[in-house]
């Protein structure tokens, strides 16, 4: 798209600014549900900057405009928004300050700054609360300000709601209301108030498409102890499946009725809420007492059951036999006169995947990345900027499947040509990371975040650092970022954080270096018992990913025994694994990229 309409639409909102009357507007990358992936009509950021990560904060003032985001996305951040006069604020940079901090540097004492309070979490306002009183800034949240000047704004997603069943779905929806019931009851509380789209998803044992890639749909829900009610789209929930659910106790009612709901329960009950997952909009709804925690269900849904890895490990085999036939068409297209891009890549694992038992979609957007590409973590190809898969270096393709049995995230680096001996340094030290996490052990309720210096060390130790997370939970069939857990050392350790047997993470350690290549290999990663002593009980990491490590990218002299042994053995279990499941071309792929090092 031309940058003058970015431009066009910030003048928009400036002069909406000033018809309303506030000197500052922030736009999240946010939703009432707050949301990592959006949909389109809850994409404001995006439609007024261009910025396509799923991860940035827009703010704009009289005669400036800032886009703060992550360092995944800092490579990206500058070629989207070129031509905007939105400048990239490098969130996480010891000389950039965080959004609050800048207004308050910036405005004048008393101004008024704009943000949509159903996209802003309550957790969130509290820690913009202290820079904003330091300038006397006002905060107005009941003006939704790129609304006004979005004429042509997407509706809301309609697509139906389904059930998940079993055998997949390995708990009853009446066991997941116990359950969560029980968690209230401890913290003595009468109802407790849910926007988390996986999270009800998980608890009523249903599946939408509301989402790009994750299988949620819009909703709310309020749980009593002996009612429940889901708030959706009228007509999203069939009448078949509106009884189903009343037979559990929950009906359902419209989406837009969930805010007088809030507001109805009455101020002598308590409801539970967590502020990290609820709105300011709909939490200043509520006259009920208010008892703040984490909500319950984020560590009922991350632990997974017995049946659920064994799905999970099931899936992990579909979606590997997936790869060894996307990974042995990809050797013969880039001997052959075809023309391979990272567009052909996506286009071919997903054509590889869907023709797989239990294949629902991706998980997320394929990032298939060359050379310099590749040194954007978050990159994403279009059809108007993107490479053509040719000559000497290294492709990184990121990639996931949604399975009715689980969820994958793989990441794999693949030799195009001949790779210098600087490329497969980096490869090397980013495997000798991933592989020293595979094989911690740690005491059972360690915080995640502890863990990532295990992975980080021997990237430091050859003086490079990644600026990304080192894990992250993965849903079953649901979300394929999840809480509570995440290995990455920025993320604070709290009992919360703790990890678990049960818990699904990714282990996936990066080196980036701009304009020339990126390097990033990724597992799964399940936490199981290992053993009990009398200093406790303690978990390892059982690898669920199945893929070859391609050891062209690999300077082999660079691991130790050890090392090696887990690689021959990892690259054993693959091929015993995947056999069986595949054949012809994909089969002597399978062959040929697990012999032993």
């Amino acid at each position: 798209m031309n940058k003058s309409v970015f431009i066009q639409r910030l003048q928009a909102l400036r002069a909406a600014m000033l018809a309303h009357q506030v000197q500052a507007c922030v736009v999240l990358s946010s939703d009432p549900h707050l949301s990592e992936y959006l949909p389109e009509h809850w994409q404001a950021r995006q439609w007024l900057s261009g910025f396509e990560g799923s991860a940035g904060t827009l703010v704009v003032t009289a005669d400036q405009a800032g886009l703060w985001t992550d360092s995944r996305y800092w490579e990206q951040a500058a070629i989207d928004l070129k031509g905007t006069d939105i400048a990239v604020m490098r969130a996480g940079a010891p000389d950039v300050l965080p959004p609050a901090e800048w207004l308050a540097a910036t405005l004048p004492v008393n101004a008024s700054v704009a943000v949509d309070g159903r996209t802003l979490a309550l957790h969130t306002l509290r820690l913009w609360s202290d820079p904003l009183a330091k300038q006397s800034l006002v905060l107005r949240h009941d003006i939704d300000l790129p609304g006004v000047i979005w004429s042509q704004r997407p509706a809301l997603p309609h697509s139906p709601v389904y059930e998940h069943l079993p055998p997949f779905a390995c708990r009853s929806r009446a066991d997941n209301l116990a359950a969560v019931r029980a968690a209230m009851h401890e913290k003595q509380a009468d109802w407790h108030w849910i926007s988390a789209l996986d999270e009800i998803a998980w608890l009523f044992n249903l599946r939408g498409s509301d989402v790009p890639y994750n299988p949620v749909f819009l909703a709310h829900a309020l749980i009593g102890q002996d009612s429940a009610i889901l708030f959706v789209g009228e007509g999203k929930v069939g009448t078949a499946l509106q009884d189903a659910l009343l037979h559990d106790g929950v009906k359902v009612e419209p989406y837009d009725q969930a805010i007088t709901a809030l507001a109805n329960v009455s101020d002598q009950q308590t409801l539970l809420l967590d502020p990290a997952r609820t709105t300011i909009a709909m939490q200043a709804a509520a006259t009920a007492r208010q008892i703040e925690a984490l909500n319950p269900i984020q560590l009922l849904k991350s632990q997974k059951t017995d049946q659920e890895a064994q799905h999970v490990r099931r899936a992990m085999e579909q979606d590997g036999a997936a790869l060894c036939q996307f990974f042995a068409w990809l050797e013969v297209a880039l001997d052959s006169p075809e023309v391979v891009t990272e567009l052909t890549v996506d286009q071919e694992i997903t054509r590889a995947r869907s023709q797989r038992n239990g294949f629902v979609s991706p998980s997320f957007s394929t990032i298939a990345a060359f050379n310099a590409n590749g040194a954007m973590p978050h990159y994403s190809a279009s059809e108007s900027a993107h490479a053509v898969i040719e000559g000497d270096g290294l492709l990184l393709i990121d990639s996931g499947g949604q399975y009715l049995g689980g969820t994958t995230d793989i990441t794999r680096m693949v030799a195009i040509g001949q790779v210098n001996p600087q490329q497969q340094h980096d490869c090397t030290v980013v495997l000798k990371g991933m592989m020293a996490l595979s094989q911690v052990a740690f005491p059972s309720g360690t915080p995640a975040p502890l863990l990532d210096t295990v992975a980080r060390m021997p990237i430091w130790q050859a003086g490079a650092d990644y600026g990304h997370g080192t894990g992250h939970g993965v849903g079953y069939f649901l979300n394929v970022h999840e809480g509570p857990q995440s290995i990455s050392y920025r993320t604070p350790a709290t009992p919360q954080t703790a990890m678990l047997a049960g818990m699904i993470t990714s282990n996936e350690p990066g080196l980036y270096r701009p304009g020339q290549w990126g390097v990033r290999i990724e597992n799964l990663v399940l936490a199981v018992p290992d053993v009990s002593t009398e200093f406790g009980d303690f978990l390892k990491f059982e690898t669920l990913t199945l893929c070859p490590i391609d050891t062209r990218c690999l300077n082999v002299d660079m691991l130790s025994a050890n090392e090696r042994a887990w690689l021959n053995n990892y690259h054993a279990q693959v091929r015993e694994r995947l056999m069986p499941l595949v054949d012809g071309m994909a089969a002597d792929w399978l062959v040929e990229r697990t012999l032993p090092v």
